[in-house]
């Protein structure tokens, strides 16, 4: 795939132009565990999202790092904002 900058212009392609970009670091997310109180980070591939109908629906879950414990705590629209930028996996849930 290429760009022009403009008609006629010279095509660029994406490999050309994040040449010289550097790695970025992997987004983390501080979280903890209402079981067993720890406090840890966690990358967004640790992290799932639920998107449903209403915000009772509407959650984040992970798996405490610490105990194991099933973690799922509600999500709100800024939160869900900030999930899906950074790449967590989501799922969305369909109504009847």
């Amino acid at each position: 795939m290429s760009e022009s900058a403009g008609s006629g212009g010279r095509g660029v392609s994406v490999a050309s132009a994040f040449a010289g970009m550097r790695s970025v670091a992997p987004v983390v997310f501080k979280a903890g565990c209402p079981d067993c109180r720890g406090r840890f980070e966690l990358a967004a591939s640790a992290l799932r999202l639920v998107l449903g109908a209403s915000s009772r629906t509407t959650f984040y879950s992970f798996t405490c790092p610490d105990c194991g414990a099933a973690v799922r705590k509600p999500a709100g629209d800024r939160i869900v904002e900030l999930l899906t930028g950074s790449g967590v996996r989501t799922l969305r849930l369909h109504t009847p």
